[in-house]
């Protein structure tokens, strides 16, 4: 527990490290800028980041298990750490419906554990979604559209969250996400930031992650960090190539990632640093062994590894999967 939890501070004193909490078509993100004011705080169980714009809190779970991954986006690739519990374990309360949930005693804030707490009633597994007012006139008007779906055509709900600003808490078992700034409109851009997505279409798939998130069965995501990504950064701007961003993350998967993919990985790397030709064994008979591949050979590309035996291989096995779609929780 206390390797995790120096592993879990570490991250959170890295500014430039995200984070989110929730599930597929419901996510809270936190992020900080480096020049941001934030109170960080830790015990022996857990960790904690607290700024002007949001909130994190990342408990040590005695069941949780760090599962470091790498995904294709359109033209590189995203990686993250997935802070994951057992199915049976990561449950939340699976409300359908809005709930009064009473006082936020949890709020990281002191001044936010007087405040109501309302569960939205996504019904998702992993994660309460919840907002939180100490406004009695937005408390009466939420109220009164408890008991109904927010989405149902007689609740107004919505409309008196939007219309409140309201903050956003998002509840799993290993911790939280608070969002105090304000929510965008619909025709909005997601600001910088702490920031929330709820996507009812997504939402509709019942997915408890992206299906492009190589997980094992029964290990359910309940947050995610995502250290610094080599050739993009945290809003998603191309950058040069950082090899210390790469080969940090390259430590975190060999830790955390798996077994499997990593000897497949270093099999591709070695085979095209030897010149061999790139069908001189099968092709992985799997979606994440055939990502794992394009994975390693982007990565050789981006790091100026160049060769005629790279330039085959990429023209051999860098195809897009049939639909293939980017997360959007992605980092």
């Amino acid at each position: 527990m206390t390797e995790l939890v120096e592993f879990l501070a570490e991250q959170a004193a890295d500014s430039d490290v995200a984070w989110s909490l929730g599930t597929f078509g419901a996510i809270a993100e936190f992020t900080r800028d480096a020049d941001e004011a934030a109170t960080l705080d830790r015990d022996d169980e857990m960790i904690s980041v607290v700024t002007l714009r949001g909130a994190l809190r990342i408990e040590a779970h005695p069941a949780l298990r760090p599962i470091a991954s790498e995904s294709l986006t359109k033209e590189s690739w995203s990686h993250r750490v997935a802070l994951c519990l057992p199915h049976e374990t990561c449950a939340m309360s699976r409300r359908t419906v809005l709930a009064e949930i009473g006082p936020d005693r949890a709020a990281l804030r002191a001044q936010d554990r007087d405040a109501t707490l309302f569960d939205i009633g996504l019904g998702a597994l992993q994660v309460d979604v919840c907002v939180r007012s100490d406004d009695p006139a937005v408390i009466a008007k939420l109220r009164d559209c408890a008991g109904k779906s927010v989405f149902a055509p007689d609740s107004g709900a919505m409309g008196v969250i939007l219309a409140a600003n309201l903050h956003r808490i998002f509840v799993s078992r290993v911790g939280r996400v608070e969002v105090f700034r304000p929510i965008p409109p619909p025709d909005g851009k997601s600001p910088s930031g702490p920031h929330t997505h709820v996507l009812p279409r997504l939402l509709a798939h019942g997915r408890t992650h992206a299906a492009t998130e190589p997980l094992p069965d029964g290990w359910i995501p309940c947050a995610h960090l995502y250290p610094p990504n080599p050739i993009r950064d945290k809003f998603g701007r191309s950058r040069m190539f950082q090899p210390a961003h790469h080969a940090a993350f390259q430590t975190l998967l060999t830790r955390f990632g798996d077994p499997q993919l990593l000897a497949l990985k270093q099999w591709v790397i070695e085979a095209v640093a030897a010149g061999q030709e790139p069908f001189a064994a099968a092709s992985p008979n799997n979606r994440f062994g055939r990502t794992t591949v394009r994975v390693a050979l982007r990565q050789m590309q981006a790091s100026d590894r160049s060769s005629d035996a790279l330039a085959a291989w990429l023209s051999a096995y860098d195809h897009a999967e049939p639909q293939e779609v980017e997360d959007p929780a992605q980092h």
